[in-house]
């Protein structure tokens, strides 16, 4: 199953050069209600879509000045996680972080796509709760 199991585009994150910038706009401007917020993470709910802000520097950053302009996060099972990084290691593939359970509640595999935007699959740790 693996890279099959995705079936929908679960939020959208976008790296910033002012994170506080971006988030007075999404707020206040466009109206949308902040669910989460670390401080270097920065949740929305935009309908079924979650739209996060991160600052553009850090490891998950792109090649280059000007980073990736955004990042998809895939939701699946748990056990999906590893399942679709095998899978991505017989392509050519840069991954960034491979999987491992996260302090936020997810299981998590980074990579990219060829055009230097950070792709990520994830899963909820069963027991963990929700979080990012």
């Amino acid at each position: 199953m693996s890279l099959n199991a995705i079936s929908l585009i679960d939020y959208v994150v976008l790296a910033c050069r002012d994170l506080e910038a971006a988030r007075r706009f999404y707020r206040d401007v466009m109206g949308f209600p902040i669910v989460y917020e670390r401080g270097d993470w920065i949740r929305f709910q935009v309908g079924a879509t979650a739209l996060a802000l991160r600052p553009l520097d850090g490891p998950f950053s792109g090649r280059g000045d000007d980073g990736p302009a955004v990042q998809l996060a895939f939701r699946v099972g748990y056990a999906e996680v590893d399942a679709c990084h095998r899978e991505l290691l017989g392509s050519d593939v840069e991954i960034i972080e491979p999987p491992g359970d996260r302090d936020w509640g997810h299981r998590t595999l980074f990579f990219r796509d060829p055009e230097g935007n950070v792709l990520e699959i994830f899963a909820d740790i069963p027991g963990a709760g929700e979080a990012g």
